[in-house]
Formats: C-alpha cells, structure tokens, sequence
C-alpha cells in the first residue's frame, strides 16, 4: 500500500469539491462525508442510506460499531455533511436499505478501486500532485481538526492510534505545525 498524504490547502480542497460537484452528487458526497467524519474507506462505502437519512433529513449522528471496542461510536455529521446528504438523496432513486454509495451497475457499494479513481481523478484535476487515495480523507479529516484545536488525544482515539507520535505522523503535522494551532474559542 503507498503512503498517501491529507490535503492540507483548503482551496484544494475546495476545488476537488466543485470538480465531484459537477460531475456527481453521489461522488461529491462521498468526498463530504469523508473529510468530515475521518471514518474508514471500508465503513464509509459500506454506509446504508438509513443510517444517515431519516427518511425526510439527515441525522445529526452516524453510529458505526467500533471493530475495538465493539461498541458504537457516533460520529457527529456537521452542516456540510448534512447539505452534501440534502442535495443528494431526495434526488436519488436509494431507498432506505440501499447503500449509500451504491453502484451503477448492481446493488452493492461503489468498491475501494472505484473510490479510489473518484478521488485520485478530482485530485489530479484540482491540480494536487502528491500520493492522494482513499486514505486521504481521513488523514484531511485528522489534519483539519488538529489544527482546529482538537485534543490529539481525541484523534488518538479515534483512529485507534497508541502515541501522540504516531497520530501527528499519520495526520502529516510536522514540527513547525505542532506550535501553530489555532484554538479558537471566539467568545
């Protein structure tokens, strides 16, 4: 598997958004919902339409067992999350117990070599050169909410990392960056 890295400028980020946008509300959404909920490749294109819609709106929580714990963990679906799922499904043809991603040609998921091609061609097109995979948007998801402010070891946690090291490797924050982060508390 090679090394992929988040996308750190929020224009690029940006500019993939308008490129899947265009091309496709199911693409688009996937992106969305992957850089805003820093899940897995694997549960994310296993997501039903239920567990995110409650038939008329998006829920407020995504809740997906945790493979560790066994628990479920909730994963809270932000206002752009919940636009992206608006402008998407009550113009699709998904029901309920469809996957959310779900393919053109049968009923299962989009696969991982598929997501992988949605995402490495809106890379490409935003003009993003380095190694970008699917893998990506959770490394955005860690990088953008650590400097946000967010405990590393909330982020620890959640991607079940066992050091700080580990999580600021895995999230690409170099040594400059651990002194820049921005809590902004704006009172």
């Amino acid at each position: 598997m090679e090394f992929v890295v988040p996308i750190k400028e929020l224009e690029k980020i940006n500019k993939m958004k308008e490129i899947l946008e265009r091309s496709s509300r199911r693409d688009y959404t996937l992106f969305v919902i992957g850089i805003n909920t820093g899940i897995n490749a694997q549960d994310l294109l296993s997501l039903k339409v239920e567990e995110v819609w409650d038939g008329n709106q998006p829920k407020e929580f995504l809740f997906l067992r945790d493979e560790k714990s066994k628990g479920l963990k909730g994963h809270y679906l932000n206002n752009r999350v919940q636009e992206a799922l608006q402008n998407y499904l009550p113009y699709s043809q998904l029901k309920a117990g469809d996957y959310l991603f779900k393919s053109k040609k049968n009923d299962k998921p989009i696969t991982r070599q598929q997501a992988y091609r949605i995402i490495n061609h809106a890379a490409k097109a935003a003009g993003i050169e380095e190694k970008i995979g699917t893998h990506t948007m959770r490394k955005t998801f860690g990088y953008h909410a650590y400097q946000k402010g967010v405990a590393i070891s909330i982020l620890m946690s959640i991607f079940h990392h066992n050091s700080r090291k580990e999580t600021l490797k895995y999230i690409g924050i170099s040594e400059e960056e651990k002194k820049l982060v921005k809590v902004d508390v704006n009172l």
